[in-house]
């Protein structure tokens, strides 16, 4: 039985299993070894070298949710990243990137890439018009977030690639907003997909790491510089996060309906002044999206009415969890201007629409019931 006949919640539950050939045992022996014998062996193992029986059998299971050839781990989504911008631009090259992305990739482009004479294009939009504007003699690469971060505009894949494809410039994709689940960017076309594997990977908010997957020559190159670079994950953080992916489809299938819900929800209710999801038939890119997207996704934004405080806001709330980060099986809220955008300017912050009443909403497995409660009684507190 090859991979690609499997069902998503097999795939999650099996490949990439390090199997326990002296006990049995149900699940992945943890291999924490930092050294090992390089004399008369197939493979000269080494933690740095990404090659470690975890680190190698997890990212067998990241290839096979993303239908690629092979994939990467990596301690964080930024060192993930931040590898592949480098394994594919050099002095001279120039990245074309769309403006509604992750902060931390923004302040790494502009903070590091003038330091390797690597040049860039912030579009104006997300549409395969604005990236096609902006593409010049020397773009070597077209770099791409859908859902965005965190207004959840929906960019055409499918296009975009196409785009890459027609001029020889290599795509990328952050897919950590849609998650393996409900995205697989690579049979749309795009070359390489990255995750902060921190968030649905991982799925508890108890684990960083990041992810790469691509062709096996992608994924080499990218090996080459990732090694000189040491962005690799520990052997005990790859055993947890492989025993988390075990229920990712389980997980975001379950955050991603009660997203449905809640984002109706907030649309009628009368201290909420605009939604941001996908899902919603009055969201600009639905249509995009339902061609694109498995499901809508676990993440949706939103904005408060003026009258209301966004911190005194989250500061009322009782379940719902004030937090940087996302994607856990626990609904989390988060201010993008406080948190992932905090390092953009106002000025950069105002041209994508990031106000500072904008709530990105990170919803979790627990009743729905329990959750609008607790958004009303937040608001009446105020």
């Amino acid at each position: 039985m090859t991979k690609k006949k499997l069902g998503l919640n097999t795939i999650c539950a099996h490949i990439g299993e390090v199997k326990d050939e002296q006990f049995k045992g149900a699940v992945s022996p943890m291999f924490l070894s930092s050294s090992y014998e390089f004399l008369d062996v197939e493979v000269k193992r080494y933690p740095r070298y990404f090659n470690t029986p975890n680190q190698e059998y997890l990212a067998k299971k990241v290839a096979a949710l993303e239908h690629t050839e092979a994939a990467l781990i990596f301690g964080s989504g930024m060192a993930a990243i931040s590898t592949m911008f480098l394994a594919f631009l050099k002095q001279g090259d120039h990245l074309v990137v769309q403006n509604t992305i992750y902060g931390g990739t923004v302040n790494f482009i502009k903070e590091e890439f003038p330091k390797y004479g690597i040049e860039y294009t912030f579009t104006n939009g997300y549409t395969v018009e604005d990236f096609e504007a902006v593409i010049q003699d020397n773009t070597k690469l077209i770099h791409i977030e859908t859902p965005s971060n965190p207004k959840l505009t929906i960019t055409d894949i499918k296009a975009v690639a196409k785009l890459g494809k027609s001029k020889d410039i290599l795509t990328s994709i952050d897919n950590t907003f849609a998650s393996s689940v409900n995205q697989n960017p690579i049979d749309l076309g795009i070359d390489m997909v990255m995750h902060s594997a921190t968030k649905y990977f991982g799925g508890h908010s108890d684990i960083c790491a990041g992810a790469v997957a691509s062709s096996e020559a992608h994924i080499e190159r990218i090996w080459n510089v990732g090694k000189n670079l040491g962005g690799s994950l520990s052997d005990m953080t790859v055993w947890m996060l492989e025993r988390s992916m075990k229920t990712l489809g389980l997980r975001v299938k379950a955050q991603t309906k009660n997203a449905m819900k809640l984002a109706k929800w907030l649309d009628k209710h009368p201290k909420i002044s605009k939604v941001y999801y996908p899902g919603l038939k009055s969201h600009p890119e639905h249509k995009l999206a339902k061609s694109q997207m498995k499901g809508f996704g676990a993440m949706l934004s939103f904005e408060l009415t003026d009258d209301l405080d966004s911190e005194q806001f989250q500061k009322q709330l009782k379940l719902i969890k004030s937090s940087m980060s996302l994607a856990g099986v626990e609904s989390t809220l988060s201010s993008p201007h406080l948190t992932s955008h905090s390092l953009l300017t106002q000025e950069e912050r105002d041209k994508i629409g990031i106000s500072d009443q904008l709530i990105r909403f990170s919803v979790g497995i627990e009743n729905t019931k329990d959750l609008k409660r607790d958004i009303d009684q937040a608001i009446a507190a105020l």
